[in-house]
């Protein structure tokens, strides 16, 4: 069984370590704990991780944030992967820093990379697994605030956030949805 595993952020060093690239973030942090590299593909960088006998294909999209669904598209479609084995990892400014939701499906929720990737899809359900990166910005300076970089207390706390993220991408391809939303949601 395959599954796409697609961590949302932007290409560029410009944007490393910023609330917006959390997806690549945790990617990242996830391949190095397999010993897995990333290597340059269409659309963007990829890496293979066995699960258990499970493949699961990383994606970091080479597209940009507000293009990512060309990225998903085209992986799912080159490695023939049903949607029901995809998860989107995003950034997410109505929930507290680090609060992790994995959810089978929803709305955009006014994010530019989930907006592409509904559009491209032509719907919304897909699972994602929303990071929180809080709403500490005052009011016209979202923008500035999600492509900012982590504070100290915050950019300590990430592997540990990372490490959780990957405990839920594995369950999420071992266990399914609803058990890893029931062990996961609200802990």
């Amino acid at each position: 069984m395959k599954y796409l595993i697609v961590g949302l952020g932007n290409i560029g060093n410009e944007y490393h370590h910023t609330r917006h690239n959390i997806g690549f973030t945790i990617l990242d942090a996830f391949a190095e704990a397999s010993n897995v590299f990333f290597a340059d593909n269409r659309y963007g960088a990829t890496c293979e991780v066995k699960v258990k006998g499970r493949t699961l294909i990383l994606l970091k999209p080479s597209t940009f944030m507000n293009l990512s669904g060309n990225a998903l598209r085209y992986w799912m479609q080159k490695e023939n992967i049903p949607i029901e084995n995809v998860l989107v990892i995003v950034d997410d400014i109505a929930l507290p820093f680090g609060t992790l939701r994995l959810k089978p499906k929803g709305s955009d929720a006014g994010h530019n990379g989930l907006k592409n990737i509904q559009d491209i899809l032509g719907h919304s359900d897909y699972a994602r697994l929303r990071f929180g990166v809080g709403s500490d910005f005052s009011k016209g300076r979202q923008v500035e605030y999600v492509l900012g970089k982590w504070p100290a207390e915050q950019a300590e706390k990430l592997p540990e956030r990372a490490e959780k993220c990957a405990e839920i991408i594995k369950s999420f391809c071992l266990a399914g949805m609803q058990l890893t939303m029931t062990q996961y949601n609200g802990k």
